[in-house]
């Protein structure tokens, strides 16, 4: 049985004569914090669902980017399996297409969730693709290839898929990014100078203007605790964090009335501090 924990939104599946195949995709929230970092590890999660679901698997093929993120592709007699996961969102977005009906989707659905240990499964669409009708009429509708494509991309009701464009849409008074990032290089975060260094250079990448000079602190008595605390005021509003000899984690909030772009600064942070990977949050303040 599907588990119950897994919801469904906006289901498509048309009520057809005949289709060719039948395509759903899965959103996996919440997963593991870090079942998403190893597209090792991610292609034998797919591979595993692909034939503990009966499909029969013809090859695969994953990429991991950097700093982080994996893309990848299972073939399968029956279609596909696909992934893109965020492991700074721990968000994995599955596409399952089918053109049998020979593959358990429930079987392979709980095993990705189990897998990735997801707290939270969406089926976000489940449609059938491909219509072929009885009779010789063709298939008609409001999006049939009949229609100009550019019009009905520009008529989607499509959320936005950039800060920038949430950010002009939305017009909040500012933006902020906390970014935490994990097994960074244990001497850069103890020197004080480089951590300075950093935040010159961060406020050049985005175009920030500082005013007064960066305050690098040694704090906490404690060792669990123990590290240096940073902050920068600018023109728009703060830049600060902290960095925990501890555990050899980057802490870092950036707030500003300015726009800038949030993953570049995340991508930078973990490029300068050397670190394994990273987790992003994203606020838009009004």
């Amino acid at each position: 049985m599907l588990d119950r924990n897994i919801k469904f939104r906006q289901g498509s599946k048309q009520n057809a004569d005949f289709a060719l195949g039948r395509q759903l995709t899965i959103e996996y929230y919440e997963c593991g914090m870090n079942a998403l970092l190893d597209e090792n590890s991610v292609e034998k999660v797919l591979l595993k669902a692909a034939n503990l679901s009966g499909a029969t698997i013809i090859s695969s093929s994953f990429h991991g980017f950097k700093p982080q993120g994996i893309s990848g592709v299972v073939i399968i007699a029956e279609s596909h399996f696909t992934v893109h996961a965020w492991p700074e969102h721990d968000y994995a977005a599955v596409d399952i297409f089918t053109c049998g009906n020979s593959i358990d989707l429930e079987i392979a659905i709980n095993s990705m969730k189990d897998s990735f240990e997801s707290k939270n499964v969406v089926i976000s669409s489940d449609q059938n693709r491909g219509i072929i009708p009885k009779s010789s009429n063709p298939i008609k509708g409001e999006n049939s290839g009949q229609n100009n494509i550019s019009d009905v991309l520009k008529n989607s009701k499509i959320s936005p898929i950039s800060w920038k464009e949430e950010y002009a849409m939305k017009n909040p008074w500012g933006v902020l990014t906390s970014v935490d990032i994990y097994k960074s290089d244990p001497e850069i975060i103890r020197d004080a100078k480089k951590i300075e260094q950093f935040v010159y250079q961060l406020c050049d990448l985005i175009d920030m203007k500082r005013f007064g000079e960066c305050q690098v602190v040694h704090f906490g008595k404690d060792k669990k605790v123990e590290g240096f605390s940073m902050t920068q005021l600018i023109e728009t509003s703060l830049i600060s964090g902290h960095f925990a000899n501890a555990l050899n984690r980057v802490y870092l909030d950036i707030f500003s009335c300015k726009f800038y772009e949030p993953r570049k600064i995340a991508e930078f942070a973990t490029s300068y501090f050397k670190g394994d990977n990273y987790k992003i949050q994203i606020a838009l303040r009004h």
